[in-house]
């Protein structure tokens, strides 16, 4: 994905790239990954981060871009550091850049779909809910794909597995019948 997405996104960014003196890798998530990778219309005011890379740079972003910061004042859109979120154990190795090549010093990097899905599972609210059935129909999830990961690389680290085992479960049963109306 080579082009920067549509404004505000692109003028926050720009101004946020432009600030910094080196390299800094965001791994993001939530709705502006939904937004801007798996083109769900949905609108958002942040820019979700679960991880920063060089993690001493986070202070200097969040004093720039963060809530309240001055590119937040400017552009009406911030980043949003995710301190606690349940994720995939090897998200990391299958993260997709976003703008690859679009700015000099900041990489933004998207979950991939089955690990965006997955951090949806413990909060599991009625948005979260549309945000995976999106992700089903459009990209299209395979769900042996999202219970193996679950099982493998989620479950176990979770405070309460047996509820997101049937959220999952109920999840995977809601994607099978949406697609059997479908056909």
């Amino acid at each position: 994905m080579h082009q920067l997405p549509p404004e505000p996104w692109k003028a926050f960014l720009g101004d946020l790239d432009a600030a910094l003196s080196r390299e800094v890798r965001l791994h993001c998530l939530g709705g502006f990954v939904l937004g801007t990778v798996y083109q769900m219309p949905r609108p958002t005011a942040d820019v979700d981060v679960l991880a920063v890379a060089p993690i001493e740079t986070l202070k200097t972003l969040t004093e720039l871009g963060g809530r309240g910061a001055p590119l937040h004042r400017k552009h009406h859109v911030y980043l949003d550091y995710v301190a606690v979120a349940a994720y995939p154990d090897d998200y990391e190795s299958r993260l997709v850049e976003m703008f690859a090549g679009g700015m000099r010093n900041l990489r933004l990097f998207a979950l991939e779909a089955h690990d965006l899905a997955l951090t949806k599972l413990e909060r599991n609210s009625q948005r979260d809910r549309e945000d995976v059935f999106f992700l089903a129909d459009t990209v299209p999830l395979d769900t042996l794909v999202l219970a193996e990961r679950y099982r493998r690389e989620l479950r176990p680290y979770l405070g309460n597995p047996a509820r997101e085992d049937l959220t999952l479960e109920l999840w995977i049963e809601a994607i099978g019948e949406r697609r059997q109306q479908r056909q």
